[in-house]
């Protein structure tokens, strides 16, 4: 088995059980703030389900920027790709967006935007460390 598919599976299981623990976390706070909150077995168990995949999907998808012989460009593009795809599928079968097309379409929006928002957090951080590293070794 690849090297980086072996990561991708143990860096989602690792991080899996993190999802179903923030959606307690959030239903929790929803049920604290609404008097209205009506969750069947069905959207329990489809929610559980549901955020241990995302989890488990977001924490193995970030193999993809340590892979070396590939582009920035390239990993960037699989990355948020894959983010993309679980994220919305997650949002959509549990539905907490509806399944229509400005919906999506503000949903994907606010996904790149926020996605762009933090890679450029992510890339100034770096560039600031290294940058001070560089410093400090001449």
């Amino acid at each position: 088995m690849n090297k980086y598919v072996k990561e991708f599976l143990h860096r989602g299981l690792i991080f899996g059980g993190f999802g179903p623990i923030i959606l307690g976390i959030i239903i929790y706070v929803i049920s604290k703030t609404t008097n209205d909150l009506v969750m069947s077995g069905t959207d329990m168990l489809t929610g559980i389900i549901s955020t241990y995949l995302l989890a488990f999907v977001h924490a193995g998808a970030s193999v993809f920027n340590q892979i070396e012989h590939w582009s920035i460009g390239k990993s960037l593009l699989c990355h948020l790709s894959t983010l993309y795809v679980a994220y919305s599928l997650c949002y959509v079968i549990n539905t907490w967006i509806p399944f229509e097309p400005k919906m999506i379409l503000l949903f994907t929006a606010i996904f790149m935007a926020i996605y762009f928002v933090v890679w450029v957090i992510v890339y100034l951080s770096i560039k600031f460390t290294s940058k001070n590293f560089n410093a400090k070794l001449k």
